[in-house]
């Protein structure tokens, strides 16, 4: 009797993939990245079991980093109920970080980018954008 073979989906070829081109299994990481807005939903669930998953099958780390981008919108109580979920589906994070915790660091990028010609600031109104965009 034969084990069946499991197939695979799109993300597990490119991973595979990458490893058969040599990448190191051990700089292998996943993360889950909401943004603490609301309370989570299906399609979140969906996604913390395909990166936690991911995380399992590849034995490699997988980090919750909360995309808080939009102070304006974004509460502790988001961030919390969050992590007790994730929790809840029966998943541990290796690093919990914040998209803030890399302002500098991604200002600093944006700063070389526009120096460097390869980024611009757009200096026109909002409704002339819109315009543009159609």
């Amino acid at each position: 009797m034969t084990t069946p073979t499991r197939s695979l989906n799109f993300i597990e070829h490119i991973i595979e993939d990458d490893l058969k081109g040599g990448l190191a299994p051990k700089k292998l990481r996943f993360r889950f990245p909401p943004e603490p807005n609301g309370y989570l939903h299906m399609g979140h669930a969906s996604s913390i079991c395909l990166n936690f998953g991911l995380g399992q099958r590849y034995e490699a780390p997988v980090n919750l980093r909360f995309d808080d981008t939009n102070p304006a919108k974004e509460e502790q109580e988001y961030v919390d109920a969050i992590k007790r979920d994730v929790a809840w589906l029966g998943y541990n994070w290796d690093q919990e970080c914040y998209a803030s915790d890399y302002f500098p660091q991604l200002y600093d990028w944006a700063v070389e980018l526009i120096r460097s010609g390869k980024a611009y600031v757009d200096s026109q109104d909002a409704e002339t954008m819109a315009v543009q965009k159609g």
